[in-house]
Parts: structure tokens; sequence; C-alpha cells
């Protein structure tokens, strides 16, 4: 499971403002609050609209690789 949501929320981000800062669909967004998988490139935007370094990446998707 991820900490997406908790943090877009900590934000104050809709998952639209979200998914159009990154570029991806909110589709794309809830599929990946929902713990489902997405590609590294997905992931690579997200976090970099979240205004977070890719080496933050374990704030939101845990310890995964």
């Amino acid at each position: 499971m991820n900490s997406l949501k908790k943090y877009r929320e900590k934000l104050l981000l809709s998952k639209a403002e979200l998914a159009r800062k990154a570029g991806i669909s909110t589709l794309t967004i809830d599929r990946v609050e929902k713990g489902k998988n997405c590609r590294l490139e997905t992931k690579r935007k997200i976090i970099l609209a979240l205004g977070l370094k890719l080496s933050d990446r374990a704030k939101i998707f845990g310890t995964e690789r």
C-alpha cells in the first residue's frame, strides 16, 4: 500500500489537480491510491508533481523499488 492519498490530502490537492500537474489521468491517480501497480514513469511524474525529490519516493510508495 502507498501513502499517496494521505500525502495528496495533506497538500489539499484534489485528484484532478494532482493528475493535471503530473500529466496523467485522474483514473490513474485513483488506481495508484488504491494500491494498484503502475509504471515507474508514472510514479516519477506523481512524485515530482507533489513537489518531492525522486529520492523521497519512499514517502509515497514505501520501500518498494
